[in-house]
């Protein structure tokens, strides 16, 4: 059996001020159409996973994010049926633009606690554990 491709992407809780986090609701079209997601995506080869979070901000959010303040969070890694996936989080709550969904996706600011109520895909899940337990719900 041939080994299934690793994926790495890089994910980002962004903060507000008002203490809530942003999540994304993945498209039609895509795995896990319709559930919520931390923003984010692929890094590509030969590409750092800090500039490859900058980049699908931009990308997906049209919101710039200095590297400076980026700062690492976690990691995860889950087994999908076709590929191995590792995901480096991160967290953020300064930028500069205004966020809009540049890929029609629906977005919203939630409460650290309501984050249970919105189906997430299975290598999101440790993360929002980790947020939980440093929230301490």
């Amino acid at each position: 059996m041939p080994e299934k491709p690793t994926i790495f992407v890089s994910a980002v809780i962004l903060s507000n001020d008002a203490g809530e986090i942003l999540l994304a609701q993945r498209p039609k079209g895509k795995a896990f159409a319709g559930f919520w997601e931390f923003p984010g995506g692929k890094i590509e080869k030969n590409e750092k996973s800090e500039d490859a979070l900058i980049r699908e901000l931009k990308e997906e959010l049209d919101i710039t994010i200095n590297k400076k303040n980026i700062r690492p969070l976690t990691f995860t890694t889950y087994e999908y049926d076709e590929i191995y996936l590792i995901m480096l989080a991160f967290s953020c709550n300064k930028w500069s633009g205004k966020i809009l969904p540049l890929e029609k996706q629906q977005i919203k600011w939630i409460k650290i606690n309501d984050i249970k109520n919105y189906k997430m895909p299975p290598a999101d899940i440790p993360i929002l554990d980790l947020l939980l337990e440093k929230s301490g719900l």
